[in-house]
């Protein structure tokens, strides 16, 4: 399951993966964060916060999550991965070569920071 919220003043979805995560998962989040995109022209940002990731369920999500990233990295202007999983370097690292968004980042008890290198985007 993937906790979705929108921090709509801000323009920041806030994405919480909280198991493995699954194709349906990707069409919920893009539900939420449309309307935003469509309002606004585009995100701030993203915030991706997880202890661990915790992988996808099936080929299927996987491929799901690949199209979210295609269909919407050009809308995003920051990407922040707030995790103590050491993929979110290497996530980091690739990512950058295929995604618009400027990625960055942070422990998980950071989150704050997060929000505050996004925040400088829309100022």
């Amino acid at each position: 399951m993937l906790k979705v919220s929108i921090d709509e003043d801000n323009r920041v979805a806030i994405l919480e993966p909280e198991e493995s995560l699954s194709a349906g998962d990707f069409q919920a989040a893009a539900s939420e964060i449309d309307p935003v995109i469509e309002k606004y022209g585009q995100l701030s940002g993203i915030i991706i916060r997880t202890r661990s990731f915790p992988g996808w369920e099936s080929f299927a999500a996987l491929t799901s999550h690949l199209r979210f990233v295609k269909n919407h990295h050009r809308h995003v202007a920051r990407v922040a991965l707030v995790t103590d999983s050491v993929a979110a370097d290497f996530a980091e690292k690739i990512a950058s070569h295929f995604v618009k968004a400027e990625i960055r980042s942070f422990s998980y008890q950071d989150v704050d920071k997060a929000r505050d290198w996004i925040g400088e985007n829309i100022r």
